[in-house]
């Protein structure tokens, strides 16, 4: 694969305390240039299988393929070196910008871990993105690009997919959630998430792109996302920020969809009203605005959630807005950081929470629940949560799933909410 200058990474744990943080990227010459693309083509089908990324919801949204620079990073310092990198990179970037949009110009794709051990997180610059907002398109190139609208072959489904569980079975993890719930009656805390995975097997390595596309179909309202093989269909927002104002969505307390509309309706309403739902969904609302608060010069945040209805599960959902005042030194990346983990993901209180789950939980999260998302050269992007996601390598696909555990939490409903969590990305691996 052809690279502008010299790609960075940086593939050993983070700097040491007094070891810099990685050089930045040779100076990247940039073009992004309007496109007519008509709104019939979908952006996937324009991704050839070198490295693509995507952020797509109901078409719009962001496709790339290529590197044209990276950088890895690790631990509790792993936001800061990348934002680091970030900066430089801009720095020293030479960007022609003929449509000044969000997500035109110099952009990066991000995939973050959950936990500042173990796991490895990056921030990567695409050769070549396709962006689309409504009525307008573009093209951004980094370096010369021979034809970077070439024919594409087309990825085929995964063949003969086997699934097992991961480092749990379903009454390993029950045992755990019990675990849970005694100590947050003992008043150890007041929610922890935890979460599971589930391991799928095909008979060739999978080509991302087709899981891809199943997702974006089925789950339009998501935010379907793929960045260094982490991939999946959140329907979380942790972070957007854009022209001065920022937006978080926050989803806690979830039941299952039956299939039958009536059913449905009525199952909404016993969410709308769940005091176990509403107090799992105070938690993390609380935690959001707290960590937002600092950034804004006024904030809204809902007195009561609505219900998000998606095809497998319903949410309770809010979304809380502000008016960012330190826009010009703390990026969208910044805020995300300070968001995470919100107690959505985490727990209430969140070091007691977290440190619970390294405890108990009995597996390595990796990127599952921490940032993805995209930032252009301004800071400005958008950073959901890595849910209803999985990770593949090879043959081999890592699915995750978690629920939010608080006082009259049931172990086999917990369960069952977690199988439900796992459909999106079962279904596109198995869909032909």
């Amino acid at each position: 694969m052809s690279t502008l200058g010299r790609v960075t990474s940086s593939p050993t744990p983070g700097p040491a305390p007094d070891q810099a943080p990685p050089a930045p990227a040779d100076a990247l010459v940039v073009r992004t240039v309007r496109l007519d693309l008509d709104h019939a083509t979908s952006l996937l089908d324009l991704v050839p299988a070198d490295r693509p990324v995507t952020w797509l919801r109901r078409g719009d949204g962001l496709v790339g393929w290529g590197v044209a620079a990276e950088v890895r990073t690790r631990g509790a310092t792993r936001f800061a070196d990348a934002v680091k990198w970030w900066s430089e990179t801009v720095a020293r970037a030479d960007v022609h910008d003929d449509v000044t949009e969000p997500g035109t110009g110099l952009v990066s794709f991000g995939s973050f871990a959950f936990a500042d051990d173990p796991g490895d997180s990056i921030l990567v610059v695409p050769r070549v993105v396709v962006g689309r907002r409504g009525d307008v398109a573009w093209l951004t190139t980094v370096g010369e690009v021979a034809n970077p609208l070439g024919p594409v072959e087309r990825p085929v489904a995964p063949d003969a997919v086997s699934f097992a569980d991961g480092a749990l079975n379903g009454e390993q993890w029950m045992s755990v959630v019990a675990d849970a719930v005694a100590r947050i009656g003992a008043g150890d805390l007041e929610k922890v998430v935890l979460a599971r995975d589930l391991v799928a097997t095909a008979s060739d390595p999978v080509d991302v792109r087709w899981p891809l596309g199943r997702l974006a179909e089925t789950y339009p309202m998501c935010w379907t996302f793929h960045v260094d093989s982490m991939f999946g269909a959140t329907p979380e927002m942790l972070v957007r920020r854009e022209r001065g104002l920022v937006t978080s969505r926050v989803l806690a307390g979830t039941i299952r969809r039956t299939g039958d509309d009536e059913r449905d309706l009525a199952l909404a309403g016993t969410l709308a009203h769940s005091s176990k739902d509403l107090e799992e969904h105070e938690y993390a609302v609380r935690s959001v605005a707290d960590a937002l608060e600092p950034h804004c010069s006024s904030m809204n945040v809902p007195e009561a959630p609505f219900v998000l209805h998606l095809p497998n599960v319903m949410h309770l959902a809010s979304d809380v807005a502000g008016v960012v005042h330190d826009a010009a030194t703390v990026s969208s990346l910044q805020l995300a950081e300070a968001l995470h983990p919100s107690a959505a993901v985490g727990g209430t209180p969140t070091p007691v929470a977290t440190a619970l789950i390294a405890d108990i939980e009995g597996m390595d999260r990796d990127r599952y629940a921490g940032p993805v998302g995209w930032m252009d050269a301004s800071g400005d992007g958008e950073w959901g949560i890595a849910l209803r996601s999985a990770r593949v390598e090879g043959r081999t696909v890592r699915l995750f799933a978690g629920c939010g555990i608080v006082a009259d939490s049931d172990p086999a409903a917990e369960l069952a909410e977690a199988q439900a969590k796992f459909v999106p990305v079962r279904d596109a691996l198995t869909a032909g």
